[in-house]
């Protein structure tokens, strides 16, 4: 339940701040399209943690602090700057431009802290306090490691990143409240942002590709996948997971909030840039075979998706987490499929898979509302 001071809704600034996520997760996705193999995977994961840890740190921020003077929204214009000049930095942050992504993810951190402490409710002001330490401390690691490049990079990155989601384990959530209606509305907004990613990925890879029946195929089948990675997480969520978070005690809500809509985020978000990127490489070629580690990337971040999202749903008491659970696991044995015969083939059986999950649920639902 919100406070007279706090937001209720998701304002129309922070939708033109999430603007800036497009471009990040286009860049990550570009990063895996170049290098789909092991180190393209730990380049995008290092840089998608530390990504996720402040961008959910501003929805958070924006939870608690009204956009509402002009000093404010001009500070979060600068915070959507340091992100927008950090997105710029992702294709090559491992190859040379690691230290500007450092330092524009410093000044991201910076202007969250200094925001945050104009929090409505003097508790997460204060929280803000303690927490900044944390944050800001990881920051100069990843500037250290942007500066020194190889794989003291690596090294210091995976130990920042490490710091930021390991904060609420040694710092707790105390002091910050959560209001359920925006929290709940803000993740549903970034979620719809990073599924569009894979609607956009298929349109880069076609875009200088005739028009044919070939395209026109692996493109329905492309947005066939992206409509079931939208179902798995909206079924009938919103409203569910917002009365949850509003029905726990504040400490709590705070604790489930770090944990569901944070740690079980990451491989949501990795799922879609995964699959994305695989999908953007298939659109040339759609009916030949793809490389076993593409194949297995493409697999591989349905299984994350689902993964997370059965999580997410546990984490929250939300139903469907045992189908969620058994499509994660389902989905890796249908890798071969792209090796073998065609990434189209492949795509097209993830999208029935899950199709077949949603039928099974409504099934299952249906005979629960007769039995009683």
């Amino acid at each position: 339940m919100t406070t007279p001071n706090e937001p209720d809704r998701v304002t129309i600034l922070e939708l033109f701040f999430d603007l800036v996520f497009v471009f990040t997760i286009t860049q990550l996705t570009t990063v895996l399209f170049e290098r789909p193999d092991l180190r393209g995977i730990l380049q995008v994961i290092l840089m998608l943690s530390v990504i996720w840890w402040m961008y959910g740190g501003y929805a958070w921020m924006t939870n608690a602090v009204r956009a509402d003077t002009a000093a404010r929204r001009l500070l979060l214009l600068g915070g959507m700057a340091g992100y927008l000049v950090l997105s710029l930095a992702i294709p090559s942050a491992f190859s040379g431009s690691g230290l500007a992504f450092g330092l524009a993810y410093l000044l991201v951190v910076l202007i969250h802290s200094v925001l945050f402490t104009r929090a409505a409710a003097v508790s997460a002001a204060r929280a803000i306090l303690t927490l900044a330490p944390y944050n800001l401390g990881a920051a100069l690691v990843v500037v250290l490691g942007g500066a020194l490049g190889g794989r003291p990079q690596y090294i210091l990155w995976a130990a920042a990143a490490l710091l930021e989601w390991l904060t609420p384990v040694i710092r707790g959530t105390s002091g910050f409240v959560i209001g359920a209606t925006h929290f709940v509305e803000r993740h549903a907004l970034v979620m719809i942002i990073a599924i569009g990613e894979s609607v956009v990925a298929i349109g880069l890879g076609a875009s200088s590709l005739p028009v044919n029946a070939s395209l026109t195929g692996i493109a329905v089948l492309g947005l066939s996948l992206s409509a079931c990675l939208w179902w798995v997480y909206f079924s009938g969520y919103e409203e569910r997971a917002e009365r949850a978070l509003d029905a726990l005690p504040v400490a709590q809500r705070a604790y489930a909030a770090v944990v569901a809509y944070g740690y079980w985020f990451l491989p949501m978000l990795f799922g879609i840039v995964a699959a994305s990127a695989v999908e953007r490489h298939s659109t040339a070629h759609p009916f030949d075979p793809i490389s076993w580690g593409s194949s297995f990337l493409l697999a591989g971040g349905i299984t994350a998706y689902c993964a997370g999202n059965a999580f997410f749903r546990r984490e929250l008491r939300l139903d469907g987490v045992g189908y969620r659970f058994l499509v994660a696991v389902l989905a890796l044995a249908l890798a071969p499929l792209g090796a073998k015969a065609s990434p189209a083939i492949e795509i097209g059986a993830l999208a029935a898979l899950l199709g077949a999950m949603f039928l099974a649920e409504r099934t299952q639902a249906a005979r629960t509302i007769r039995l009683r």
